[in-house]
């Protein structure tokens, strides 16, 4: 496996993406705001832009990402 695009560290479990937060101005450039609910494994990713957001002080947290496998927000599991 490859790791993920981008991570992010998130300090709650409830975490909203619209694939451009970083982007001056660029919610057009995204895609649709999703809200995201990241379970006991510590971790979500987004199904439209493969962000992954990580509960800081998880399970998740400092593990080497590229060994974890995609896990999304319910909807396509």
């Amino acid at each position: 496996m490859i790791p993920p695009p981008e991570t992010i560290k998130v300090t709650t479990r409830r975490v909203a993406c619209d694939g451009a937060t970083d982007i001056p101005g660029g919610a057009s450039l995204g895609h649709p705001r999703v809200f995201l609910e990241i379970d006991e494994s510590g971790y979500v990713d987004c199904g439209y832009c493969d962000r992954r957001f990580i509960l800081e002080g998880g399970p998740a947290d400092g593990v080497d990402q590229s060994t974890l496998p995609d896990h999304g927000d319910g909807a396509g599991r």
